[in-house]
């Protein structure tokens, strides 16, 4: 299975405020992050982080927490993203083209006004915005295919591209 995400902010305690994330601790955020992927994802499974995994923490510390996911993981870079050890991930873009059952899906972590082939049901989808799932229920009642992966519109959770065709009626 093939899943997203984007905009875990591990380390950033501001986050919580700025976001009104439902944490008393940047702690409790970075371990439920977690623990959702963990217990969504599985080893054979692809997650594809579309940017800004931390912000704050120490790259060596948000290393150790990326080698104990025990899925392949590819990054999309986002604004917050330092280089970090390529051998973690199956790849590292700043944008990236995917196919899956024929329908081209576009990733990349700002969100894009037009992007290939829009017109004919190429899905975008990215990070950045930290909006809500009333963002996304926004471009469906548009009949627009872009989609916000991150954790603030997704319960924290990953979104597996099944849920993400099934929320679009494809």
């Amino acid at each position: 299975m093939i899943y997203f995400t984007s905009d875990w902010h591990l380390g950033h305690e501001r986050i919580i405020h700025s976001c009104n994330r439902p944490f008393d601790t940047v702690e409790e955020m970075n371990r439920k992050i977690i623990d959702n992927i963990n217990s969504t994802v599985g080893n054979k499974d692809t997650l594809y982080i579309l940017g800004d995994v931390s912000l704050g923490m120490p790259k060596a510390d948000v290393e150790k927490i990326l080698r104990k996911l025990k899925c392949k993981k590819v990054l999309i870079k986002g604004n917050h993203d330092p280089n970090y050890d390529v051998s973690i991930f199956s790849g590292i873009y700043d944008y990236r083209e995917i196919k899956h059952n024929g329908r081209r899906i576009i990733l990349m972590h700002y969100p894009l006004m037009f992007w290939r082939d829009m017109e004919i049901g190429t899905i975008h989808l990215h990070g950045h915005m930290h909006s809500d799932n009333e963002y996304n229920q926004g471009q469906k009642n548009k009949a627009l295919l872009r989609y916000d992966v991150g954790v603030d519109a997704n319960d924290f959770k990953p979104i597996s591209v099944e849920s993400i065709l099934d929320f679009f009626n494809l």
